[in-house]
């Protein structure tokens, strides 16, 4: 078993045959992302989230999912994330992870109280109320960023899909991107949870201080919903690109913030819901 996929055997139908045959599946296990903090006795923990991740780049999800939530703005007020605890009994993974900030950063520990449930599955729904759902402070991207060629829009899913290793191998993960404005892939994340593969990009560019990220592009693999809007704005990405719908909130936001979304691309087309001046 890899840290992503796993190989089982499966009967396959085909026709009227019956074949055994190995397949390969996505591995899904929870992730507890911890938020800690250095005390005069040591260090004090507090449980975030729990998500259903692919194991893998779990650091990049922890630190994307808590900059996503502004809960840190900055890789400076962190001092350490690792795995914590030992692997569990069942599965081998590691499924703690714990961010310890530095000692002169505060958090707002009821804010995270009202706003996270500490089981959280699948991102908003595990927003603990309505107000938790729009972050505050934004201010609009319009005028930003940069412009994209009508070809280089075309051809990125084609670029996307020869580094899905992970969905090629099991066909049951979401990706996200980071693509540039010469249409190259600078970036690639794969998950069983959309918000976790986009979660992972950002955090790649917190760890590599590259946030906000006004120069890039985002691509995800399936819908665009009002979350991944949300967390394209928190990193600064300008335009989002989605090879499936939108929601009626993240063209909402996107119009809001003038930032660029694009849907439904597919067979040499796509549809531009917001910000149609980033796409030459």
């Amino acid at each position: 078993m890899s840290n992503s996929s796993l190989a089982i055997r499966v009967n396959k139908m085909s026709g009227d045959r019956n074949i055994a045959c190995e397949d390969h599946v996505a591995v899904e296990e929870p992730l507890e992302i911890q938020l800690g903090a250095p005390t005069p006795e040591g260090a004090a923990a507090k449980s975030i989230s729990i998500t259903m991740r692919t194991p893998g780049h779990d650091a990049e999800l922890a630190l994307g999912f808590l900059y996503s939530e502004d809960i840190i703005s900055d890789s400076g007020q962190v001092a350490a994330v690792d795995h914590s605890g030992p692997p569990d009994s069942q599965s081998g993974f590691r499924n703690v992870i714990r961010v310890v900030l530095k000692p002169d950063v505060v958090i707002d520990v009821g804010r995270l109280q009202r706003h996270f449930y500490t089981t959280s599955s699948c991102g908003v729904c595990g927003k603990a109320s309505i107000d938790a759902l729009r972050v505050t402070g934004r201010s609009s991207l319009r005028g930003t960023g940069v412009a994209y060629t009508r070809n280089l829009i075309l051809d990125l899913p084609d670029k996307l899909l020869q580094q899905q290793r992970l969905f090629l191998q099991t066909g049951g993960l979401h990706a996200a991107a980071l693509f540039d404005e010469q249409g190259e892939i600078v970036c690639v994340r794969e998950d069983v949870g959309r918000h976790n593969a986009v979660d992972k990009v950002v955090g790649s560019l917190f760890m590599g201080k590259q946030l906000p990220a006004g120069k890039l592009g985002l691509l995800v693999s399936g819908r665009a919903s009002f979350e991944l809007m949300q967390k394209a704005l928190v990193a600064g990405l300008t335009t989002l690109v989605a090879v499936s719908a939108p929601s009626s909130l993240a063209v909402a936001l996107a119009q809001e913030y003038g930032m660029t979304l694009v849907g439904f691309l597919r067979s040499g087309n796509f549809n531009i819901y917001s910000g149609e001046d980033r796409i030459r």
